[in-house]
């Protein structure tokens, strides 16, 4: 059974204020998407990288894809995060339903290959994976300006990526979610929620994730992936 892995790089990083797509800064001296694409190329579950780069930057984006052997094509994104999972699943649209698919956010450099694995054997066994850690804060739901729920902690996780599907599945919850005349107006936040809005009689299976694995969105995070990178190139590191 192939296992393909989508690094989606769609986005352009406004919240960074860098002026162009963020997984083209660099940290560490090497580029986001390259650290990114590196950790699925090297694994050795993933039988190619697919990325899915914003618009107009394409050409970057194949310049630091080259030295990536599993990479087998760079496609154009959309101008959200549903429309470049769509375009993602086009590019897919000749393999067969059984293929695994990993979902990742390029903005996530550091990702390790145990939750790949961890992901990849998930897949054997179940249609739907997602990583997560659990909350090291009290997470509250308000209503305008008053808290009107308080769920208990150790329930609650933080969802990272990849997220993992069958093909077959998450070609399904798209075709549902595009039939919904609502699902434009409210949208899931990730390629799980959708799954679990329109196929809710398929489960989620939940993987640790790692803190390291952040998502570089704010300017602090830029300053936090430097310092992982810091600690990857000190002395008796195993980097």
């Amino acid at each position: 059974m192939r296992t393909v892995a989508v690094v989606l790089a769609g986005g352009t990083g406004l919240r960074l204020g860098l002026g162009a797509p963020k997984q083209l800064a660099a940290v560490g001296g090497r580029p986001i998407l390259a650290r990114a694409i590196e950790a699925f190329d090297t694994a050795p579950d993933i039988d190619e990288v697919v990325v899915v780069m914003a618009a107009g930057h394409v050409a970057e984006a194949e310049v630091i894809a080259k030295p990536y052997a599993k990479v087998g094509r760079v496609v154009e994104g959309g101008s959200t995060r549903t429309e470049s999972t769509l375009r993602a699943l086009a590019a897919l649209e000749d393999e067969p339903g059984d293929v695994r698919v990993l979902f990742h956010d390029a903005a996530r450099p550091f990702v390790d290959a145990r939750i790949i694995a961890d992901c990849v054997a998930a897949l054997e066994r179940e249609e739907v994976v997602a990583v997560a850690v659990p909350s090291s804060d009290t997470v509250v739901v308000v209503e305008g300006d008053r808290v009107v729920e308080m769920p208990r902690r150790d329930r609650l996780r933080r969802f990272q990526t990849p997220q993992g599907f069958r093909l077959a599945t998450i070609r399904t919850a798209y075709e549902r979610a595009l039939a919904d005349p609502g699902f434009a107006e409210r949208p899931p936040t990730d390629d799980c929620g959708v799954v679990h809005r329109y196929l809710p009689e398929i489960p989620v299976r939940v993987v640790p994730g790692s803190e390291r694995n952040i998502k570089i969105t704010h300017p602090v995070d830029l300053l936090i992936a430097e310092q992982i990178t810091a600690g990857e190139n000190a002395p008796g590191s195993a980097g």
